[in-house]
């Protein structure tokens, strides 16, 4: 509620009061997102290591408020905003600069830590509300994933309407406001629920270190040889090892080579260098993340699509006729209430019939796979951008028919509906449905215990990529169209309806097939992690 009018409204209060030209404020705001995704991961290890999850969110939260509140204030005063003017049609348009550019970047990325710190400790610690050794809850943990997504929706709802309107119709400072009233109400409300929490213990390492010191050990073992019998590897007796101590038997494939972090090297009663030799169970964790990172690859491309519905489309319908009968225009910001609407009831459809429906024909108790879900959902990203490319294409006819390819957009309007652009945010919606709770409950179910609490960091580290792939595909098509085009590049002018947006999304469209081919091999190639037979009666039974 407090965050999503801003990852859609942000690149016009950039053009509009900020004087930044169009590619360049896309790049600032997909920048500004993938901070915001990146830096969860290493949040995820602190509130591992010192915190706790729960703390964490309050702590991120805070964070977040301030920059909200910073954000408001420069809003508020005029004395921190470039003078207005006509951009970006007036020649002597001044950009923000100085002290102003500082405090703009500061605020910003205030927002972007704390939200990231939303990101990596909530849906752990909503997931810690359930015993996953009970049958019962474990199954129920895979709901409250789908359940997480329907309240984003709810409240990302209000923020592209509500929210969204107060900015465009009331002023910029007032629907800052209003985001930095739901920051603090969200603070108030998650308080209040801490009596009731299940608070998970905090671990004091990182399990994320343990890994890393498996690459590390592998890597300097790398000339040493490998015994013939797995079981003179390195591995802690079961009788000496605490009851919650976790085992996992040694495999041959994959990766046989990181095998080598745990040739045994000193004597049994010294302790070892754990940058030289580790546990056979580490080596075995490292196993399972190195094969789950092509899947989280995958997803890359599926966040620079993403990256282009909050930033190009906004701008497409930023020229469109955006009036809904006698006296109402929607503010084209607002448009991502259509995957979010569709949203609202896909996912009660989903979870409640669709799940129990596939699941008598296939004996899954998800319905059917995680990396099936994700591949329906990387087939209808493709799907969006090509109509947002047919859509593009019927946008500037319009605009050339009409002459208005120099028009002025917000000021003047084309005769076309910004409703054309709802196909393209609807089918990219269901597609968010079933590709990132998708990957929300692989990573959660396949990651090694000791990592769980990282999994949805994983999810939010592809989203990261995604965004900062986005700003780099950007300047490589503006680079590589140059001599094209009279503007310097595809997306590289100001003036959309003399861009080529509609190559930028079949170019988008051709490296998601490619993206989904790739996705193809290496789903087919990954094995699931194993359930012990007596869980998987259990699983059946509930």
């Amino acid at each position: 509620m407090a965050s999503l009018s801003l990852a859609v409204n942000l690149i016009l209060y950039f053009m509009a009061i900020m004087h930044i030209n169009l590619a360049d404020a896309s790049n600032l705001l997909t920048n500004y997102m993938g901070t915001s995704y990146m830096v969860a991961v290493l949040i995820s290890v602190f509130a591992d290591i010192f915190v706790g999850r729960y703390m964490t969110v309050i702590i991120s939260s805070l964070i977040e408020l301030v920059g909200l509140l910073l954000l408001t204030l420069q809003a508020r005063s005029d004395r921190l905003k470039p003078p207005q003017c006509g951009f970006p049609v007036d020649p002597t348009c001044q950009r923000v600069h100085g002290g102003s550019e500082v405090h703009l970047y500061l605020s910003l990325y205030l927002i972007a830590i704390g939200s990231a710190g939303i990101k990596a400790a909530l849906p752990a610690h909503c997931a810690d509300q359930f015993d996953e050794k009970h049958p019962k809850e474990r199954l129920q943990m895979s709901s409250c994933f789908n359940w997480l997504l329907l309240s984003l929706c709810t409240g990302g709802a209000i923020s592209v309407t509500v929210f969204v309107w107060i900015q465009n119709r009331k002023g910029w400072y007032k629907g800052f406001a209003a985001a930095t009233g739901a920051m603090g109400l969200a603070v108030i409300v998650f308080i209040a629920g801490l009596p009731r929490y299940r608070i998970a213990t905090v671990q004091g390492s990182s399990a994320l270190t343990e890994i890393f010191q498996v690459y590390v050990a592998a890597f300097r073992n790398r000339n040493l040889q490998l015994p013939e019998n797995p079981d003179e590897l390195y591995e802690i007796s079961r009788s000496e090892a605490s009851p919650d101590t976790e085992f996992v038997a040694h495999r041959d494939k994959p990766f046989r080579f990181l095998d080598r972090a745990a040739i045994v090297q000193t004597a049994k009663d010294a302790a070892p260098n754990p940058w030289r030799q580790c546990r056979v169970t580490q080596v075995e964790h490292a196993k399972t993340v190195l094969a789950m990172v092509p899947i989280f690859c995958s997803a890359i491309i599926m966040g620079t699509c993403l990256a282009q519905l909050q930033t190009f489309s906004i701008g497409q319908g930023n020229t469109m006729d955006t009036s809904l009968g006698k006296g109402f225009e929607m503010p084209v910001a607002s448009l991502p209430i259509i995957p979010l609407v569709f949203l609202i009831f896909a996912v009660p459809i989903y979870e409640r019939l669709f799940v129990p429906f596939a699941r008598r024909l296939t004996g899954i108790p998800t319905g059917i796979t995680y990396l099936q879900r994700v591949g329906v959902g990387l087939v209808l990203s493709i799907v969006s951008m090509v109509i947002a490319a047919v859509v593009e294409v019927q946008r500037k006819k319009v605009a050339v028919r009409n002459g208005m390819v120099d028009m002025i957009p917000g000021r003047q309007h084309l005769p076309i509906s910004c409703f054309w652009l709802a196909p393209q945010f609807a089918v990219f919606g269901i597609a968010d449905m079933f590709t990132y709770v998708g990957l929300m409950e692989f990573f959660y179910s396949q990651a090694p215990q000791p990592l769980k609490s990282m999994s949805s960091s994983f999810l939010w580290c592809s989203l990261s990529f995604g965004y900062f792939m986005s700003t780099i595909i950007v300047q490589a098509v503006n680079a590589a169209t140059k001599g094209s085009t009279a503007s310097g590049g595809w997306v590289a002018s100001n003036n959309i309806n003399r861009d080529h947006l509609d190559l930028f999304f079949w170019l988008l469209a051709v490296l998601s097939t490619l993206n989904f081919f790739n996705y193809l091999f290496w789903a087919s190639w990954y094995k699931y992690k194993a359930v012990a037979p007596e869980e998987q009666q259990q699983q059946q039974a509930v």
